[in-house]
């Protein structure tokens, strides 16, 4: 049997244009003399279509695709991701909103919708809301012939459980487990998954071809790193991290190898998820070219470096906003940084804006003395002159804040959080250092006085990021524990941290969670990003 695994970029939504994609991977599976052809979780929706699939006639059109793919299949047998009505009436607008609907794949061959399997362990955890959508299937022992092979067929989460539908498909005969997913990512995920599908493979004592979708959708980005494992636990093919691939492997007694695509290291990993989910960000949603307010800052800088290789130079445009508070060495940083990249840029000086503010809110400041309000000022005219920008000619705003700002509330609301998307935003001030260096051993784009000098917001005379928070490298131990692991203020303590410290860091987090919620999506490259994973009270008395 001939295995070909398709590792597309498909959007949600797009029907026509998903469609357009699946035949074409259909079509050149068939010219490979393909058997099977394995095709991504819900590849015909996108992944995931949240709510649309409340609307009855998202639903029906959906179904209507895998009809029109049904009737060109032809020898080779395709399993793809749809949505899938359950049993019982079909024919009313209030099936879909009474959740009868299934995440399933359907059996495709030879002109005819042959069968179909629906996912029987729901994922409602983390970013995932299945349960939310979705009935269980119930049939976990589902298997098909192909070719004279028996395949165990499954769906993403069915695989991750030990005695989930795999194992009980194996039990039952299946002679190679083939499993379709929408598997999003975060750093390390890629060893995490495949450890578990050696496991599996293991204990089941038969191959398992993994295949993963790949690309951006908002929040999320699908890593795609599609694999196959052997029986004994064995890597026969890896396709690539975050880039389309197509794949096709021999099974006859045993699974032979393909190509093993290496692994990507913590750094390069982190840099191609959020380049990736800021390109199909961009591009999905109809944009050619984003703004992003250039401080001279590390910040700023990664977000404009991460821009153009995503984009393209002619796909991001930079301007710089001093005011007397930013330094000289500021200025011709954020200049040196656009010359390396070959970008736009424009300086706008906004002293004689800041000045008017000032002018303006005399009578009623008085006498009191310079401070957050003066200096956030500052951050939310560049704001809305980026926002002007965009409005007039086009771009997408970028916001340039990391998950450090973000969770310590050390951003400016309606200031330097302004932005459609949010590319570090999910990234601790200490990673975005690691990410900037390892970017620049690739060819030097970012000047080195930008990675050297102390951060500062230059709100302020001498201003440091030090003066309102610890060293980052105090400071992002403690985020950690606290946002991603949920330890409490006396765990963390006991774990070596300053309690004074730690119970102020802990007090800024909860408080800032009104701002957060307002912010702009960003790329999720963490086991818990703000949004979607993390799902505060911003109203909230738990301390």
């Amino acid at each position: 049997m001939r295995i070909a695994g398709a590792q597309i970029n498909l959007t949600v939504g797009a029907l026509d244009a998903n469609e357009a994609l699946i035949a074409d991977a259909m079509e050149w599976a068939e010219g490979k003399g393909a058997d099977v052809l394995l095709l991504p979780e819900l590849a015909v929706t996108g992944y995931p279509p949240e709510d649309l699939v409340l609307k009855f006639g998202f639903v029906e059109d959906n179904l209507d695709v895998v009809r029109r793919l049904a009737a060109r299949s032809s020898r080779c047998t395709t399993i793809l991701g749809y949505v899938d009505f359950g049993q019982g009436e079909q024919a009313g607008a209030d099936d879909a909103s009474l959740r009868n609907l299934h995440n399933a794949a359907a059996v495709i061959q030879g002109g005819e919708w042959k069968a179909s399997y629906h996912k029987i362990l729901l994922p409602n955890y983390g970013v995932f809301d299945e349960d939310r959508y979705f009935l269980p299937g119930d049939d976990p022992a589902f298997t098909w012939d192909t070719g004279g092979i028996r395949c165990g067929i499954s769906i993403c989460e069915d695989i991750w459980l030990p005695d989930g539908p795999p194992a009980q498909q194996a039990a039952a005969g299946a002679e190679i487990l083939l499993n379709i997913n929408g598997s999003p990512y975060h750093h390390g995920k890629a060893r995490a998954r495949e450890a578990m599908l050696a496991e599996r493979a293991r204990a089941a004592g038969v191959p398992v071809v993994y295949l993963n979708l790949v690309g951006g959708q908002d929040e999320l980005v699908f890593d795609g790193c599609s694999v196959a494992i052997d029986s004994d636990g064995s890597v026969l093919h890896r396709s690539p991290q975050f880039a389309e691939d197509r794949f096709i492997l021999e099974f006859a007694d045993e699974l032979k190898a393909g190509n093993v695509t290496e692994l990507m290291g913590p750094e390069e990993e982190i840099y191609r998820a959020v380049e990736l989910g800021l390109r199909d960000y961009t591009r999905k949603n109809g944009f050619s070219q984003v703004v992003i307010g250039l401080s001279g800052g590390i910040d700023s800088a990664l977000t404009a470096v991460i821009a153009a290789d995503a984009l393209g130079p002619d796909g991001v445009w930079g301007i710089g906003m001093p005011t007397r508070f930013s330094s000289e060495h500021s200025k011709s940083d954020a200049s040196d940084l656009a010359k390396q990249l070959g970008i736009r840029f424009d300086l706008i000086p906004i002293e004689g804006v800041f000045a008017s503010y000032l002018d303006t809110l005399e009578t009623l400041f008085g006498a009191e003395p310079f401070g957050v309000a003066e200096e956030n000022l500052q951050a939310r005219i560049r704001g809305a002159l980026l926002m002007a920008v965009s409005n007039k000619f086009g771009p997408m705003v970028v916001a340039t804040g990391n998950k450090s700002e973000m969770a310590a509330g050390y951003a400016t609301i309606y200031g330097d959080m302004v932005g459609g998307y949010s590319v570090l935003k999910d990234i601790f001030k200490t990673t975005v250092y690691k990410v900037a260096a390892w970017r620049n051993a690739q060819g030097e784009v970012i000047p080195e006085s930008t990675i050297n000098k102390p951060p500062s917001a230059e709100l302020r005379p001498d201003q440091k990021d030090t003066d309102s928070l610890p060293p980052y490298d105090v400071l992002d131990p403690i985020l950690a524990l606290y946002i991603e692991e949920d330890r409490s203020a006396e765990e963390i303590i006991a774990a070596g941290h300053g309690a004074e410290t730690v119970r102020r860091i802990v007090r800024l987090v909860d408080r800032n969670e009104y701002k957060r919620r307002q912010s702009a999506p960003g790329v999720k490259i963490t086991t818990k990003a703000f949004g979607r994973d993390r799902r505060m009270p911003i109203t909230n008395h738990y301390r």
